[in-house]
């Protein structure tokens, strides 16, 4: 039946945004991370990558996590000369990571991940009306 497989469709993107929420959720959380001693780089942002897979069962693509890669962008640099990482002229790395981007992404990811629990409830909904109208 073609309901069971738009759950399993919807459990895959459900499952492909909750890597992608605690992916992003590392990154806020380490937003401030800076090395411990001088030329030590700071936490590095963390993006996650989907690949579709045709599962041959249900005869579908469902969305996967492919990989989770560093963000290879530049470090941002502030002067605070009596910080333990700092360089010899005062300057420490800070991560590359951008809060507000990662609020942007985490809002995205939330409201997707919402959708596809819609689509499931939807779904759980319809096969319930169906058992009892047979009965």
């Amino acid at each position: 039946m073609d309901l069971y497989k738009t759950l399993d469709i919807s459990a895959a993107g459900m499952r492909a945004q909750g890597t992608r929420l605690r992916v992003i959720s590392e990154n806020i959380a380490n937003a401030n991370s800076t090395g411990q001693e001088p030329g030590a780089e700071p936490y590095r942002r963390k993006t996650v990558t989907f690949a579709n897979e045709l599962d041959r069962e249900l005869g579908a693509d469902l969305v996967k996590v492919k990989d989770v890669v560093l963000d290879m962008s530049e470090f941002g640099r502030r002067h605070e000369p009596g910080h333990p990482a700092a360089d010899p002229d005062g300057y420490v790395m800070l991560p590359n990571v951008n809060s507000l981007i990662e609020m942007a992404d985490m809002r995205e990811a939330q409201r997707t991940y919402e959708a596809n629990l819609r689509v499931i409830q939807s779904s759980r909904t319809m096969l319930e009306q169906t058992i009892g109208i047979l009965r």
